[in-house]
């Protein structure tokens, strides 16, 4: 083991598997310190090109020498700054001022460090759900197909996770699919509500700027709406403290804790359906479902996505108590507790986004098993059926309700008691009380017949809401996702 001081290669080193195990490169750079930081350097450049389009005395070399640099950061200086004045956003100042001597004097002019830093926060959750958006409309198509190619096929429902009406895959399919639409609709609003913090100064009252402009508030307004545009937002929030309310982390974060909950259920189906050997997620060829029990195929892409989808439920927390103590305009308790919950939020949801995309693009189903079933099911579920049948064909209901209590009760014992199969039907058809309606049974037990109007559902739902729902993100539709470790 190495001593306290001394060089450690990666592998003695924690690291976060959400970056170094699951991740997308995409999202792992978009919370990644170069983003931040150069992010912050176009901050004040916005900042520095709007004070000048307004009067300020910056000069053309001035922006030129701070264009010419966004990207030319020495985070080794940047840290040994750090280091000595505990304060992040100034190590970066003076960084960035060592590389723009020219610059240097007018770099962070009027701001406050907030202006980097929550600004950057804003711009950072933007981009993070313009990554997430895609990746959740393609989990939705991929299932789409799929319940479209299973519209019709019966298959044994469940409530309680007891045996009830026949549904069909492509049915229960739909009940995954609008629960992600929902997400979809959500993260969209999500990302089209959040605003610009903007140029607030301290305490948000932008008085460092009103006496820039030398008590001009026209000039004020406009720098805001400048630096706003410049930024990429339609909007700012016209009323800030230090920082921008923290409720919007509440909103961001809530969200993704819906769809968390959302991918949670799906893959739970998923586990519950693999277990009764009725639909499978992919399973490669060389992969070893256990060290132990080479025969088993276990779930492991839906169980990571239920295992991560609780870590993502649980991280709205974080802002809700945040936002509940921030004192006044502002306390710095909320500085740490963000640049872990935030970005964490986003690389999960990233994750059980691109595993869901692999599970629903190799979902395997066994429709022999699942007849199996429903022929285990079905005839307890025609009793009403064969009763109308016997009514219509003269019958008397009571007498025909009585055989059947008798005869299903038997055929239950079988089932229950030997663990024998249902041979209810085989008991009617031997019963010449039910002779008048033998030829019909057949049609009677037809299991396309007890699945209402599931597949017309199926089809007026997709063409309806899902696929119009698609079609801002058609040309990010294609391709297949690889598997994570």
């Amino acid at each position: 083991m190495a001593a306290p001081g001394e060089e450690q290669d990666e592998m003695a080193r924690y690291r976060s598997p959400l970056v170094s195990r699951y991740a997308s490169a995409e999202m792992a750079y978009n919370f990644s310190e170069r983003k931040k930081f150069g992010t912050w350097r176009r901050l004040w450049l916005y900042l520095a090109q709007a004070e000048k389009s307004l009067g300020l005395s910056i000069t053309d070399e001035q922006i030129r020498e701070m264009e010419t640099n966004l990207d030319n950061i020495d985070f080794k200086m940047a840290a040994e700054e750090e280091k000595k004045l505990r304060h992040d956003v100034m190590a970066h100042v003076h960084t960035f001022a060592h590389c723009c001597p020219k610059a240097a004097a007018i770099i962070h002019l009027g701001a406050t460090s907030c202006y980097v830093g929550d600004n950057t926060d804003l711009i950072v959750l933007r981009d993070g759900f313009n990554l997430l958006l895609p990746k959740l409309a393609r989990v939705i198509s991929r299932l789409a197909d799929f319940a479209e190619k299973y519209a019709a096929m019966p298959a044994l429902g469940f409530t309680h996770y007891q045996p009830a009406q026949l549904t069909t895959v492509g049915k229960r399919c739909c009940l995954w699919i609008q629960d992600l639409c929902m997400d979809l609709q959500n993260l969209e609003r999500a990302r089209d509500d959040l605003r610009f913090r903007g140029v607030k100064g301290t305490t948000g009252t932008q008085a460092s700027f009103l006496q820039l402009f030398e008590g001009d508030h026209s000039k004020v307004e406009e720098l805001d709406r400048l630096v706003t545009e410049k930024a990429g937002f339609k909007r700012a929030y016209m009323v800030t403290g230090q920082t921008y309310s923290r409720k919007v982390d509440i909103g961001v974060l809530a969200v993704l804790a819906s769809l968390g909950a959302s991918i949670h259920k799906i893959c739970t189906d998923i586990r519950l359906l693999a277990n009764l050997k009725e639909i499978e997620e992919p399973f490669e060829k060389d992969q070893i479902g256990s060290s132990a029990m080479p025969y088993k195929r276990n779930p492991m892409r839906s169980e990571r996505c239920c295992s991560l989808a609780r870590h993502l439920m649980t991280l709205v927390m974080d802002p809700l108590q945040t936002a509940a103590v921030q004192w006044f305009e502002r306390t710095l308790d909320d500085s740490a507790n963000r640049r872990v919950c935030l970005a964490e939020a986003f690389l999960t949801a990233d994750i059980i986004l691109s595993t869901l995309q692999n599970v629903s693009e190799g979902l395997v189903v066994y429709p022999k098993v699942i007849e199996r079933r429903i022929r285990q099911e079905l005839p307890f579920m025609a009793t009403e059926n064969i009763i109308m049948a016997m009514v219509k064909a003269g019958g008397n209901r009571q007498d025909c309700h009585e055989k059947i209590r008798v005869l299903s009760q038997q055929a239950a014992a079988v089932v229950k008691q030997e663990g024998g199969d249902n041979d209810f039907i085989a008991r009617v058809r031997a019963d010449p009380y039910f002779s008048p309606i033998h030829k019909q049974l057949e049609s009677l037990l037809d299991p396309s017949s007890f699945t209402g109007r599931a597949p017309q559902q199926v089809a007026k739902f997709l063409k309806e809401e899902v696929r119009p729902a698609l079609i801002p993100y058609q040309s990010k539709m294609g391709g297949k996702v690889e598997l994570a470790l």
